[in-house]
């Protein structure tokens, strides 16, 4: 949205909107902007969720799991749980066929693994969504 409808949007003329929108942004309430993509229109159509348990929870092993997940493209998000199990990871594939080999070449050989337990995603409802503000 340009700033000029937003502006209009919120009954503020542009330049305190603007003003207002460049001090969310410093202020870290808004985080950032992204285009949204249709996986399946790049290619990254096959979708799962990935249940993970961890061997330990020291803060070393976290530390090396997250960072291990961060730098895996495929996983485009990842929670970590109170409870059983320790992670949610939701991850992107061409196929199921391409999913399995992420699977047994990245997400199995992520540090600290104990259990993996994949669910596939049937359809997306509402993707990573909006705030309700």
């Amino acid at each position: 949205m340009t700033a000029t409808a937003l502006a209009s949007e919120v009954g503020l003329t542009v330049a305190p909107c603007h003003r207002r929108l460049k001090d969310l942004e410093s202020s870290g309430v808004i985080r950032g902007y992204r285009a949204e993509v249709d996986p399946g229109k790049v290619g990254l159509g096959f979708g799962a969720m990935v249940f993970v348990a961890l061997r330990e929870t020291s803060q070393d092993a976290i530390r090396a799991f997250e960072d291990a997940v961060v730098a895996e493209p495929q996983i485009i998000e990842g929670y970590r749980l109170f409870g059983d199990p320790d992670f949610l990871l939701r991850c992107v594939a061409e196929d199921l066929p391409a999913y399995q080999r992420l699977y047994d070449e990245h997400l199995a050989a992520l540090p600290g693994v104990a259990k993996l337990t994949s669910t596939i995603v049937m359809r997306d409802l509402k993707g990573a969504g909006e705030l309700p503000l």
